[in-house]
């Protein structure tokens, strides 16, 4: 998985091309914690983004709770596979998901 970061007024998007499962899943871990110090407001693109596992799941799900009250985090642009996987397990009803 390959993951570009922008700065865009005042959040940070980062956006993910690939696969976010097992092996990637620590790679955005990092990304999103590295992202909360530069910026209160984290946008992650999935527009690229085939598949999520539930590792990638348990990232988001983490990092929703450890910004919760202290920054934003809005998924953006799920493709329908990865959307499925959001509604179906529940993360479209506490999530940002624009």
């Amino acid at each position: 998985m390959n993951i570009t970061k922008q700065k865009e007024a005042d959040k940070l998007i980062l956006s993910l091309d690939g696969k976010l499962d097992t092996l990637t899943a620590p790679q955005l871990d990092a990304a999103l914690k590295e992202a909360f110090e530069e910026c209160d407001s984290v946008e992650v693109n999935l527009e690229s983004l085939a598949y999520v596992s539930s590792a990638g799941l348990r990232v988001l799900h983490a990092t929703h709770k450890r910004v919760k009250g202290k920054g934003k985090l809005v998924i953006s642009h799920a493709n329908g596979t990865v959307l499925d996987v959001f509604e179906s397990t529940g993360f479209s009803s506490y999530l940002t998901i624009i």
